[in-house]
């Protein structure tokens, strides 16, 4: 493809930026288009996988038929395969009529599976069969249906490692992973980031009926500069916030530094992604993770009352006098800061481990040794808390909640039935 071409593509499907990486995404989704070969999208979230299945659906010769986009991650186990292949009346309860499902609808044309690494391992089993033979059966049935459909699957999930684990199966991924594309972060992206924040500011100017707001120099070296964790979906709303928000439509790189959070604390999440991608057992260890971060302050509290305590002589009176501040049920653990349970039962009481400074002797050396307070508490409530506060924090928008809990749509929406949190 020349760069006309491509440039004619990008233009067709808001697709902005000159990178390298991108424009060899895009060249090679229009060199696979008409083809019927399957294609596996990866990239981190946010980068914008959802318009490549559209420009491979608009230059093939399924183009007339149907595309259908399937968000994997955001449909309920217990009815993934009714919502795909279909069913018969009475096949569960609740199935009142037929139901034809996606693969039967979109018959001629090209379905996109997006989070396809969430799909659980029944559903797998049913999809390479599609792949294999083009035949599936809906749920209830025995009868063996055709369908002829061109599947696109994105993720960003390590499919590598979920073989690893055994949660994902190996030979649906080699008939996915045909032809891969792999879309950039924005962090790889470099001038890009500028170009897509003049989109935003211009398009946002025009919602709003309000000037568009532009950056200084030092202003586009922070933006070039940052991480984003969140990719272009974070660029967007971060310019979308600028332009309500600021009155002075020249952004500096001290008004910009407002609302980029920090990257120390950033640095955290893709440990945490890491770990996910490990078989958590699974999210569990995640919130621990986030609940070990925010108790910090809590536990510099207890400290200070336990502290006042034993100067008024509430403490016991074996640790009256002492240099050491008084914890209630204490016992010290030589083990890094942060460590958590590698599996937890949910049966069973969980012990948080957080680490407090030990206030050395006047005549010593000043060395920190670490003190670890244990304290049983119940997972279920804090994972219902936790859920909860997501929840709120995101107007109850379940996908925005799940990204911050770093758990699937899916796996987040059987968590509120179950704390019956509707």
């Amino acid at each position: 493809m020349t760069k006309a071409e491509i440039q004619q593509v990008k233009l067709r499907f808001g697709i902005i930026g000159n990178n390298a990486a991108l424009m060899r995404a895009i060249d090679i989704a229009i060199q696979v288009a008409p083809t019927d070969l399957s294609v596996l999208i990866t990239g981190e979230s946010g980068v914008g996988k959802e318009s490549f299945p559209q420009i491979i659906h608009q230059y093939s010769r399924r183009k007339h038929g149907q595309y259908i986009a399937v968000n994997c991650g955001a449909i309920p186990e217990g009815t993934i395969d009714s919502e795909l292949f279909g069913h018969e009346k009475g096949a569960f309860t609740g199935a009142v009529s037929e139901r034809k499902g996606y693969f039967g609808e979109a018959n001629g044309g090209t379905i996109f599976l997006d989070e396809v690494g969430e799909l659980p391992l029944p559903t797998q089993a049913r999809l390479l069969r599609v792949l294999e033979s083009g035949e599936f059966i809906k749920v209830g049935s025995s009868k063996v249906e055709k369908t002829d459909v061109r599947i696109v699957a994105a993720t960003n999930v390590n499919l590598r490692q979920a073989i690893a684990d055994g949660r994902f199966r190996e030979d649906l991924f080699y008939r996915l992973n045909t032809v891969p594309i792999q879309i950039p972060p924005l962090r790889e992206r470099g001038e890009d980031v500028v170009l897509l924040f003049r989109k935003f500011a211009s398009d946002f100017a025009d919602k709003y009926h309000m000037p568009a707001i532009q950056l200084v120099d030092d202003a586009r070296q922070m933006l070039m500069a940052y991480a984003w964790p969140g990719n272009v979906r974070q660029l967007k709303n971060i310019t979308e916030q600028i332009s309500i928000i600021e009155t002075n439509r020249d952004i500096t790189a001290d008004i910009l530094r407002n609302y980029l959070p920090e990257q120390d604390n950033m640095q955290h999440l893709p440990a945490l992604s890491g770990k996910r991608d490990k078989s958590f057992g699974s999210e569990r260890e995640i919130l621990y993770q986030v609940l070990f971060d925010m108790r910090q302050d809590v536990t510099e509290l207890k400290k200070l009352v336990h502290e006042i305590m034993s100067e008024r002589g509430t403490a016991p009176a074996e640790n009256r006098g002492s240099t050491a501040p008084y914890y209630p049920q204490t016992t010290a653990y030589q083990t890094p800061a942060g460590m958590v349970p590698a599996s937890v039962e949910s049966n069973v009481p969980t012990i948080i481990r957080q680490p407090v400074k030990q206030p050395s002797p006047v005549d010593a050396d000043i060395q920190d040794t670490e003190e670890y307070v244990e304290e049983s508490l119940s997972l279920d409530d804090v994972e219902k808390e936790m859920i909860r506060k997501a929840l709120e924090k995101h107007h109850g928008k379940r996908k925005s909640a799940a990204q911050d809990l770093n758990i699937s749509e899916r796996t987040l929406y059987r968590k509120i039935k179950e704390y019956g949190l509707d």
